[in-house]
């Protein structure tokens, strides 16, 4: 019998993480998509909203080999979040709320072709919260170093002490990580409501150049909405709000998150060449 190596010791030790952490791992079966999720709470399944199919049945593949029905309770297209309810019972994953350092290694546990399965890579980026391409908030900026298939996003990145610290997912050219701060943030939020409140103020906007900065001109009104009610019309052009000067229509669309539902603002414009202002109740955005 020999001594066992740094590298062994290494081995052994990740096999033994992957291990742990397997049976909470799940395969996702959705109108011919193929992803991963894991166990969040009894009964409860994380997975990516974008690995998920706009319709028809879905399907859980247990460790054990066996399958179960799946209902969606939820999902979040702008964090890539979905939640999924069956009647299987498994152990739920611990989320860590650590954001691992830029050169960590991390092991991503997912499954691929309908059984469990491994990558280790390193975190190539760690950082501050950001903002996704369908305006989601993300808490921390952690990018991986590793290959995955398609099937695999949708599973847990941990750290080399086995603690999970997200969900793997397939960005732009890289794999990105959704934080357990977000995860815990959009998850309850879909379990109990079924979709993620974003405030609305009922307008189509335009970018257009002012002597003196940026407006939004109004090209559309929602006839329903709360900009409508208080009076705001086609062709006004807004230029501040709450006092602050516009920077953009992007800038305006960030301040409407989740705790932006019922806030007044104060929207100043300009009409005629005339400055108005309106006192407008942010909505709640209607379902698509």
């Amino acid at each position: 019998m020999t001594d066992s190596t740094p590298l062994s010791s290494l081995s052994s030790a990740l096999a033994d993480i992957v291990a742990r952490t397997a049976p909470s791992v799940v395969s996702v079966y959705s109108h011919r998509s193929r992803a991963t999720g894991f166990a969040w709470k009894p009964g409860l399944i994380v997975t990516a909203d974008e690995a998920l199919a706009d319709e028809g049945a879905v399907e859980i593949g247990l460790a054990d080999g066996g399958t179960a029905a799946a209902a969606i309770v939820g999902r979040d297209h702008t964090t890539d979040i979905a939640l999924l309810r069956m009647e299987a019972a498994i152990a739920p994953v611990k989320l860590a709320a650590t954001v691992p350092p830029l050169g960590a290694l991390s092991v991503v546990v997912a499954t691929n072709r309908e059984t469990p399965s491994a990558a280790l890579g390193m975190v190539s980026a760690s950082g501050k919260s950001w903002r996704s391409l369908r305006g989601g908030d993300i808490d921390a900026r952690i990018e991986l170093d590793v290959r995955l298939r398609g099937s695999q996003q949708g599973g847990l990145a941990l750290d080399a002490s086995g603690e999970a610290f997200g969900m793997a997912v397939l960005g732009p050219r890289r794999v990105l990580v959704i934080p357990t701060a977000t995860i815990e943030r959009v998850a309850p939020q879909l379990e109990a409501r079924g979709r993620i409140a974003r405030g609305y103020l009922g307008l189509g906007l335009q970018p257009v150049r002012l002597d003196d900065g940026i407006g939004a001109m109004v090209m559309n009104v929602d006839k329903t909405g709360p900009s409508a009610a208080a009076g705001i019309r086609q062709g006004d052009v807004i230029v501040a709000v709450n006092g602050q000067k516009l920077s953009g229509v992007r800038a305006l669309s960030r301040t409407l998150g989740p705790a932006s539902v019922g806030a007044v603002v104060d929207i100043a414009v300009h009409r005629g060449g005339e400055p108005v202002s309106f006192e407008v109740t942010v909505g709640e955005r209607p379902e698509a």
